[in-house]
């Protein structure tokens, strides 16, 4: 026999009903947890298999790219200044 809970203005629910989604949902939940768990240590495995495949480790071509740039802003503030001699930053 269902059992109902009766609410204000005549909303009924029934309660088995209410209680066997509640688990139902919380058991979808529990496998998509362990779904994205799975997918997130697939791709974090694969991810480092392809840094390890590489000829140049990622944090040398940081650092190579950082100082081409510092090296051209050098080179970009140098000949702004042979541009406008006598000019300082703090005119």
């Amino acid at each position: 026999m269902a059992t109902y809970q009766k609410f204000m203005g005549g909303f009924e629910v029934n309660r088995r009903l209410l209680g066997a989604g509640v688990v139902l949902t919380g058991a979808g939940a529990l496998i998509g947890l362990a779904g994205t768990a799975l997918v997130g240590a697939a791709l974090l495995s694969a991810g480092r298999g392809w840094v390890q495949k590489l000829e140049t480790p990622p944090t040398e071509l940081a650092h190579r790219t950082l100082n081409q740039a510092r090296a051209a802003s050098l080179a970009g503030l140098e000949a702004w200044r042979a541009e406008h001699p006598g000019m300082t930053s703090h005119n």
